[in-house]
């Protein structure tokens, strides 16, 4: 499946199925808000042409319509916005995802991304921050005794198969970092001792960058990974791949 929205020039290609109504509730709000500002501003021009001619030297009379009428249309306005941005965040925030949808946890910490696959039992081993040894090839802390934890697969690009919608679980080791995928219009910060949930469906093949939106330390630029969605077939493949190198 290779489909992307038509996104303004400015935009990275959207390759996310709730990225078509992101990308026109950005469209809609910036000709809202260059109309506002185009009408405010030719206002005030006519209103200082109109203070300028009087003849008297006073100032022109203020109706309450002029003062009212513009401060309730930019309310109404706002809340308009508001309210459908909220809706439009929640559903992919705190709305949950579905329950046949795939479970990838994230981890951040100074300056690399972590993406752990719960392997063929569906389910993540526990982790103990004790055990938390990356050169030794246990970045995360996975608890060896727990026989969940010996199939979970532990990459360092996050790689999706197209179409299937993925839950991600986000986690910090150290300090507040930010997940930012831009072009599956998505941004959400693993906090330390929180588990946050964000979930999206991508449906376009292709290699996308991953960044950290959060200034983490010194190191802050280099805390780049990659997602590459492709096939089911080419996914299964690359899972079963991870598996036999374990």
């Amino acid at each position: 499946m290779k489909m992307q929205s038509a996104s303004p020039s400015w935009l990275p290609p959207n390759a996310a199925a709730h990225g078509f109504a992101m990308d026109h509730l950005m469209r809609w709000n910036l000709a809202v808000l260059g109309l506002c500002f185009l009408i405010a501003h030719a206002l005030l021009f006519i209103l200082l042409l109109r203070r300028s001619k009087s003849s008297t030297g006073s100032p022109v009379p203020r109706s309450w319509m002029v003062q009212v009428v513009p401060i309730v249309l930019f309310a109404a306005i706002y809340l308009t916005m508001a309210i459908t941005a909220e809706r439009l965040w929640a559903s992919k925030r705190f709305e949950g995802a579905a329950p046949q949808s795939m479970q990838v946890e994230v981890t951040g910490r100074q300056f690399q991304w972590y993406f752990r696959y719960p392997g063929t039992d569906a389910t993540f081993g526990r982790l103990d921050p004790s055990l938390i040894q990356p050169a030794n090839g246990n970045p995360l802390g996975i608890n060896p005794a727990d026989e969940h934890g010996k199939d979970d697969i532990v990459a360092s690009e996050l790689v999706l198969p197209v179409g299937r919608e993925v839950d991600l679980t986000l986690r910090a080791q150290d300090v507040i970092h930010g997940l930012f995928i831009p072009a599956m219009r998505l941004k959400q910060n693993a906090v330390p001792g929180q588990l946050l949930h964000v979930h999206f469906t991508p449906v376009a093949e292709g290699t996308y960058p991953i960044v950290c939106s959060q200034v983490c330390g010194l190191g802050h630029a280099r805390m780049q990974a990659r997602l590459r969605v492709i096939g089911a077939g080419e996914f299964k493949a690359w899972l079963a791949s991870k598996e036999a190198a374990r």
